[in-house]
């Protein structure tokens, strides 16, 4: 029997370009999670917003923020994960780090690239996907613009049982946030996390929130409101394995 998985989500704002300041501010709110919990998600690019500032701002992976997201994790003995900018060999990612209790370090790059901010032409795209497994539960992230890409997040024979979207998803397309969150729960019989943040960033666009967590059937479980909140919420594994018997769709798929 696979147990229930605890998630705390963290919708905050986030201050342009100040790693230390806001590594300092996640610190606090992470701290202030007194509830037990197993995977803590952040927005994208939690310690400087979406820039495009990456020479000036970007961390290798034994930089502050990758150490001060293995301490935090140890700290608080559940997973921590949210995407920074990371420079490697010459290239720019917009990287996913997903840090264990243990000190272990999964990451994940943004694979679909914004071009309409010029996000293609900064950051190399991944080529890889991960799944990262907690108490049984496989769980798969991605970053922000893949929702909008359902070939990629596609669950055929059922890889994993939880995707998360950690993102930087402005209110005037937040009709399409919540839609693709939705649908991406249906057609991949999955629980969805998605993380968005709120405020202005340093373009002046505004974001509104709206960090859910859906259920296998598509329906919200949580729907943030369009401020800062902490939420922890338990996911339970059996209505998900019992939907999935019941309605095997993913044998039909000719994928």
């Amino acid at each position: 029997m696979i147990e229930d998985l605890k998630i705390t989500i963290i919708q905050s704002k986030i201050i342009w370009e100040d790693i230390k300041t806001n590594i300092e501010m996640f610190d606090k709110k992470i701290d202030s999670i007194n509830e037990k919990t197993d995977l803590i998600l952040l927005p994208e690019m939690f310690t400087t917003g979406f820039t495009m500032n990456a020479p000036k701002l970007a961390e290798s992976m034994e930089g502050e923020t990758v150490d001060w997201l293995k301490k935090k994790s140890k700290e608080k003995k559940a997973d921590i994960a949210g995407s920074l900018i990371i420079k490697e060999k010459e290239k720019f990612f917009n990287r996913l780090v997903w840090a264990d209790p243990n000190g272990k370090i999964i990451i994940y790059n943004k694979k679909h690239l914004f071009s309409i901010a010029g996000e293609d032409k900064i950051y190399t795209c991944g080529t890889e996907k991960a799944i990262v497994n907690i108490k049984g539960w496989r769980i798969a992230p991605f970053i922000c613009y893949d929702l909008r890409f359902p070939t990629w997040s596609v669950n055929l024979n059922t890889v994993y049982d939880l995707a998360t979207y950690t993102a930087n998803w402005p209110s005037r397309r937040s009709y399409a946030w919540n839609t693709l969150l939705c649908a991406r729960a249906i057609e991949n019989q999955s629980y969805i996390a998605g993380i968005n943040r709120v405020g202005l960033d340093g373009n002046g666009i505004l974001y509104s929130g709206g960090s859910k967590i859906i259920d296998p059937f598509g329906m919200p479980i949580f729907d943030a409101e369009k401020k800062e909140i902490i939420r922890t919420q338990s996911l339970k594994f059996e209505p998900l394995h019992k939907h999935r018997q019941n309605f095997p769709v993913f044998k039909d798929a000719s994928i």
